[in-house]
């Protein structure tokens, strides 16, 4: 970015020197204006728009640039007091146009060490949202660890109820990011770790302590075994939130029936749904988690199935454009090969239609419809098995 004024001073600021340190190309750049003024740093890029309020931030062509959040008595001084006041150390990094590198007094070592440190104490109380950035940014670098000094000062912000006031979407879109990250069960894993599950993941508040299924089955709790399933589907966004969120029903199984969870699918409805909808999430999202609660153990058993309910469960995910990642999602919680023949039946069954006399007769035609299916389904997994 070619200077206009001799007053001002831009840097290349935060996460692209970091990903440039780490070897990798950096997205987003963004700026830091380390001296000058709000008025010249205007006159030299007039098509420059104002936005932010506790400090000044502009955009430009897609680019941001943001004054410092303190100022010191010189260039270098304002550099390293704006450093310090960043979310995370390994964040704070600026680089100038002759090659000079200034960081965070910790910020090279803790990259080096790959961890996840505040930059600063208040950080979570300047910026409550920065804790569910620490847990995206963990999904997206699982090869980063948490700090102790990252638990202890979530466990203060979620003591002092500072999370309650972030507008959800916000936390939405982190949790998006989240789910498009290589390990995206750390985003899960780092809210519990720091007790920040109130108030906007609370359908997880003790998921952590109960047994996620029989010991034969699951050896994780609840949370555990959540957590790694997103893992096993990471790069499907969607597939992974449908895991995140297949399993909600179990944290409301009453303990007289523990380690089993009988009708946790249908009982995790109702809490996939509001979980999508307070973060607000896209109608696609809120839909999908709904259909992974209620449909994961009936997939998950599919070659036992019946062929009318075979209909049911394909017809379900065909209209509601799931089928594939519902397979990927019980390949993950269930084993490989359970839905291999889904594909198939699905593509049978779509070739099947009513008589003309046979339709537009209500009910009666939906039924006649869904058992001409269900013998097709008989019909071809004989072929099938004759092969």
């Amino acid at each position: 970015m070619t200077k206009k004024n001799n007053n001002l001073k831009i840097l290349i600021a935060g996460g692209s020197i970091r990903d440039l340190l780490l070897g990798r190309s950096p997205k987003d750049l963004d700026y830091l204006i380390a001296s000058g003024s709000p008025e010249e740093f205007l006159a030299a890029f007039p098509k420059a728009r104002p936005v932010g309020k506790s400090y000044e931030i502009f955009y430009l062509k897609g680019l941001e640039f943001s004054f410092p959040r303190a100022k010191g008595n010189n260039t270098d001084e304002t550099i390293d007091l704006d450093l310090k006041a960043r979310d995370f150390t390994v964040n704070s990094f600026a680089l100038d146009e002759d090659g000079e590198l200034y960081a965070h007094p910790n910020g090279l070592e803790d990259l080096r060490n790959r961890v996840l440190r505040p930059s600063f104490p208040d950080t979570f109380k300047e910026d409550p949202l920065r804790v569910f950035r620490a847990a995206t940014f963990i999904s997206r670098f699982p090869e980063f660890s948490p700090h102790p000094e990252l638990i202890a000062e979530m466990k203060r912000c979620a003591d002092n109820d500072w999370l309650a006031d972030i507008a959800p979407d916000r936390i939405g879109v982190e949790l998006r990011k989240a789910l498009s990250g290589p390990k995206p069960g750390n985003f899960l894993r780092l809210l519990i770790q720091g007790n920040c599950l109130e108030p906007w993941f609370s359908e997880f508040n003790g998921s952590d302590n109960i047994p996620a299924g029989p010991p034969e089955y699951h050896d994780k709790s609840v949370a555990g075994h959540t957590a790694e399933i997103m893992d096993e589907v990471a790069g499907e966004p969607l597939t992974c939130w449908m895991a995140m969120s297949h399993d909600l029903g179990k944290v409301l199984t009453t303990a007289d029936i523990l380690p089993s969870h009988y009708g946790h699918d249908k009982a995790g409805m109702i809490p996939a749904k509001e979980l999508g909808s307070r973060l607000m999430l896209p109608v696609k999202f809120i839909r999908a988690g709904e259909s992974a609660a209620e449909l994961h153990m009936k997939a998950g058993n599919y070659q036992e199935l019946r062929p009318g309910t075979k209909v049911d469960l394909l017809m379900k995910l065909h209209v509601s454009g799931l089928l594939e990642n519902m397979i990927s999602l019980c390949n993950a919680d269930r084993g490989e090969g359970l839905l291999e023949t889904a594909p198939a039946d699905l593509a049978e069954i779509l070739k099947v239609s009513l008589p003309a006399h046979e339709r537009n007769l209500g009910k009666e035609s939906g039924e006649k419809l869904r058992n001409m299916r269900a013998m097709k389904i008989k019909t071809f997994s004989g072929s099938r098995k004759r092969i």
